[in-house]
């Protein structure tokens, strides 16, 4: 299921292991695949994590820090329960 694998990602990103720039394309290509419909919930994520490799500048922090995106991640989680 797609939005499993949203959270997937989300979790990643917040937990540091994951590389910012496949998550990035990943989430490009999601926003932008041809026929893709997405509830509002999946959308919000996915343009949050659409550019979640963008930096202060060069060698510098993400713009977007693990905290940040763990509470992200919590309010992904909300969302999705109250849709449930």
């Amino acid at each position: 299921m797609a939005e499993d694998e949203i959270e997937r990602r989300l979790a990643a990103v917040a937990g540091g292991g994951a590389d910012r720039d496949a998550v990035d394309r990943w989430a490009g290509r999601q926003l932008l695949a041809d026929g893709a419909e997405w509830d509002e919930t999946s959308r919000w994520a996915l343009e949050l994590l659409f550019g979640i490799d963008l930096r202060h500048g060069p060698g510098k922090p993400y713009l977007h820090d693990e905290e940040q995106v763990g509470e992200w991640l919590a309010e992904y989680r909300r969302r999705r329960r109250a849709e449930g």
